[in-house]
């Protein structure tokens, strides 16, 4: 068992770290941290000595006052070494610093000065350390105005503003999922190196991100069309637009139901996208699902019966409630981290179909199982 601890652990890539590690591997304990640890000289001793591995993401990226920015994140970086000397603690420590290095601004400079920090005091006590020179991550439930322009744009565009290009930049990106798989690996495998430049996976440029996004907007938000998710790019750039959409709103979708004296015609499901389409009955009072997906993109709609469809964040207690009938076909989406469900409420049976964007695999099936 490996115990890991996440400074952080409450913010955008410490969310999906502390999710994939407690959901996905049993092989991993996590260390609960909270914030208010870097106050308290002795509780962060007592973290930092449970953990066998310490992520250090806390920092702050945004302030009026550059110089808050700076002083904060290596005074974080200095109660953390202060703490690990104290304890006589020697966890492997990955400390994550960012390209904003190379650009030199008050945020680089920052990150780079605590990861030459942590790299001196890791050296001299023998200590495991890999600083982590991360691209732009984007992903799902990303801070708009704060963590990426990616977060900024998609909310903009869900909620009927405006987006505004400031600098046409060029930026090296990677997927969220993609980062949190690249972390676990250099855990696994004990691999050290006090500038460790995490690859990108795509480059994009502002321009380009925002037509894209636009271009989701269009087909899926305005007219129900699910875009082409064939790309990896592309797919997780929907799933993380998709995040955005305030689903209390949004949904159930109702769906044109067309009837003459042969019966009704119901068109369920418009795509420039492959995937797998299913169909199922279900009895009343059954309920299926109670898992979630973290890569795949998926549509439950209810053609016959009566349903009720519930969603949850995965990490958060809110449950969204939708009810659909048949007699006026309709559609819920299911956006990625969120553990979903669908219960007969009827006394007939239930008609669903559903879509998702790949075929099943046994091998990979990207889906865990987590009730409601």
């Amino acid at each position: 068992m490996i115990k890991i601890g996440i400074t952080g652990q409450s913010g955008f890539i410490g969310t999906h770290l502390y999710n994939f590690f407690g959901l996905m591997k049993e092989e991993i304990e996590r260390v609960d941290f909270k914030d208010e640890m870097f106050s308290d000289r002795k509780e962060l001793e007592n973290f930092v000595s449970e953990c066998d591995v310490v992520i250090h993401l806390a920092a702050l990226n945004r302030h009026n006052d550059p110089g808050q920015i700076y002083n904060t994140n290596l005074d974080l970086v200095n109660r953390l070494i202060a703490s690990l000397e104290a304890s006589g603690s020697r966890p492997h420590i990955l400390f994550a610093s960012s390209v904003q290095e190379d650009r030199d601004n008050i945020f680089g400079r920052s990150k780079r000065a605590g990861r030459e920090l942590l790299a001196q005091w890791a050296e001299k006590e023998g200590a495991s350390f890999s600083g982590l020179i991360i691209p732009n991550v984007f992903g799902p439930f990303g801070h708009p105005y704060y963590n990426s322009v990616v977060a900024t744009f998609a909310h903009q565009l869900t909620h009927d503003e405006e987006p505004e290009i400031k600098v046409d930049a060029k930026l090296e990106l990677i997927c969220i999922n993609d980062l949190v798989k690249q972390i676990y690996g250099i855990i696994r495998n004990n691999i050290t190196d006090p500038g460790l430049r995490i690859q990108h996976t795509a480059e994009a440029s502002v321009s380009e991100i925002l037509e894209l996004l636009r271009g989701f907007k269009d087909l899926y938000f305005n007219r129900g069309i699910i875009p082409d998710l064939r790309d990896e790019f592309q797919r997780n750039m929907f799933n993380t637009f998709v995040c955005y959409i305030d689903l209390e709103k949004h949904f159930p979708v109702h769906l044109t139901k067309s009837t003459d004296d042969r019966g009704s015609f119901v068109e369920t499901v418009k795509l420039h996208s492959g995937g797998q389409v299913s169909f199922s009955t279900t009895l009343p009072g059954i309920t299926r699902g109670n898992h979630f997906h973290t890569r795949k993109a998926e549509r439950f709609a209810v053609i016959k019966g009566r349903a009720r469809i519930q969603l949850r964040r995965i990490g958060t207690g809110k449950v969204f409630n939708f009810e659909l009938d048949g007699n006026e076909p309709a559609f819920v989406d299911m956006p990625v981290w969120y553990t979903h469900n669908i219960t007969n409420t009827g006394n007939d049976e239930l008609y669903t179909l559903f879509w998702i964007n790949e075929f099943f695999n046994p091998g990979d099936p990207d889906t865990f199982y987590e009730k409601v």
